[in-house]
């Protein structure tokens, strides 16, 4: 079984979240496999500098380190412009690698970034709290049980987070473009249907939002994970749909909302390195976990989630993969142990729209229900 070697007190406080969603939901949760269940269904190990998944690396530059994510085919395609040289070869890391050396961290993240590139500076981003704002009228306690959820987020911790709410007993809807589906299920089935069993399949058109306005009107609870913009330009931003007593709407980002970290893409393992969460030191860095901020940023926005229902929702909750990953590298130092898991998965997830005709009748019962 593939082991990663993480932080003791990286894990405790995965447990202890892991153990507040529990009491306020009644569902059992393993923060082990939470961490390492990637890993241990992918056999998945980072390398020191090449992440687990072995799409970032870790290099330094003039003044520090920088970690570079090359996942898409549009991300390797603009190696060239990143690096200022008219065309690289099949091996293109020892070429980023030659011109990251060259400049400062800030030239490197900047440039990388006005290209849309995940990159991170090592630590340049401070720990903070999820952001919590009034947002319209709370109403009594309520656990996720019951409550209907509409999940636009792809990948991991905003998937993570729905599927904790599933298993909360909440009904939560996946929702896709037919023509941009979640990223992930073109990876490993069996991650996909970990992060996606038990969910039911929504396409619609985003760029046609009738029916998708219709069930984020419906929804007690929305988790999206897109750039802001993306969804506010669509008129499917939180204050463009019609309100609902106690709604809590999630948004988890990579860099935050504000300014330009509102247009930052982030993976998790240049999140976790922009949020300085490593093993070793800042002189001398290696990958912490498997993209670590994604399944710690996914448990604790599920128990952000919850504590808000408690509290009787009506709340905007904001938080970021690169914060939360701030957040946990300033924990003590406490030493490292081995964590280890595999997900025991039974059931898989939904086709693409195979939910669609279920989906419509929820939303039409929920126009009718009461809160």
């Amino acid at each position: 079984m593939t082991s990663l070697v993480i932080p003791v007190a990286v894990v405790s406080r995965a447990r202890r979240v892991a153990n507040g969603f529990r009491a306020r939901t009644a569902t059992e949760v393993d923060a082990d496999v939470i961490i390492a269940g990637r890993a241990g269904l992918l056999g998945h190990t980072p390398e020191r500098l090449i992440s687990a998944g072995g799409a970032t690396r870790l290099m330094p530059s003039r003044d520090g380190w920088c970690a570079l994510t090359l996942s898409r085919p549009d991300d390797v395609e603009a190696v060239p412009a990143l690096i200022e040289e008219d065309a690289v070869g099949d091996d293109f890391w020892p070429a980023v690698q030659h011109w990251i050396t060259g400049h400062d961290s800030a030239e490197v993240t900047e440039r990388a970034r006005l290209l849309g590139l995940p990159v991170a500076a090592l630590g340049e981003t401070p720990a903070e709290a999820p952001r919590v704002y009034p947002f319209g009228a709370a109403t009594i306690a309520r656990s996720p049980s019951r409550l209907l959820v509409a999940d636009l987020s792809a990948m991991w911790a905003g998937p993570l987070c729905g599927q904790l709410l599933a298993q909360a007993g909440a009904t939560v809807v996946k929702v896709e473009s037919a023509s941009r589906p979640d990223g992930a299920r073109a990876g490993s089935p069996e991650f996909f249907d970990w992060m996606n069993a038990g969910k039911l399949s929504y396409v619609t058109d985003f760029d046609d939002p009738a029916g998708l306005r219709a069930l984020l009107a419906a929804a007690d609870v929305v988790i999206e994970s897109s750039r802001p913009a993306s969804l506010i330009r669509r008129g499917l931003g939180p204050v463009s749909i019609p309100p609902r007593d106690g709604r809590v709407w999630l948004r988890i980002t990579g860099h935050g909302t504000t300014e330009e970290h509102a247009n930052w893409v982030a993976f998790g393992d240049d999140a976790a390195v922009s949020g300085g969460l490593v093993r070793g030191d800042h002189d001398d860095p290696a990958f912490c976990g498997d993209a670590i901020s994604d399944p710690l940023s996914g448990l604790e926005a599920a128990e952000a989630v919850a504590q808000s229902l408690a509290r009787g929702g009506g709340e905007l909750i904001e938080l970021s993969l690169s914060a939360v990953a701030a957040t946990y590298a300033e924990l003590p130092n406490a030493g490292e142990t081995h964590c280890s898991a595999t997900p025991q998965l039974s059931t898989r997830a939904s086709e693409l729209g195979a939910d669609n005709g279920t989906v419509e009748h929820l939303i039409a019962d929920k126009h009718f229900a009461p809160c």
